[in-house]
């Protein structure tokens, strides 16, 4: 069942509204690691351990920004399959993506049966990395 008017513009509130608090975010994590050296950050580094955890700090800023803006690109493709009409569509399938998928997950571009199978055939397999 296609989205009705009211549930279109809905998912674009949605999908506008976590956008901008994504961008902004992204823009006060920058900010913050351009003008915060990283001893200010995390603090002074009096030995090897807590050079470790410093070091584990930086990775978590890193990937937290990396996830946030990978979210944002994602957004940013809803917002462009909004404009076009696409929406709502899946990308594998053509079926028509739940409504209630898209509230869950507004930059959602795959159905359920289509992410799954997506997941399944392009995941990384698990392994130990010590």
């Amino acid at each position: 069942m296609a989205l009705t008017p009211q549930q279109s513009e809905e998912l674009k509130t949605i999908v506008e509204q976590r956008r901008a608090a994504l961008a902004r975010e992204l823009g006060q994590d920058f900010d913050r690691m351009r003008t915060d050296g990283l001893d200010q950050v995390v603090g002074a580094v009096p030995d090897p351990g807590d050079e470790s955890v410093q070091s584990m700090i930086q990775d978590l800023d890193q990937a937290e920004a990396s996830r946030d803006l990978a979210e944002l690109r994602t957004l940013d493709a809803a917002r462009a399959r909004l404009d076009e009409g696409s929406y709502g569509i899946c990308s594998n399938c053509g079926q028509d993506i739940g409504f209630e998928r898209l509230r869950a997950n507004p930059g959602a571009e795959r159905c359920i049966r289509c992410q799954t199978h997506f997941e399944k055939t392009h995941g990384t397999p698990l392994r130990t990395t010590l």
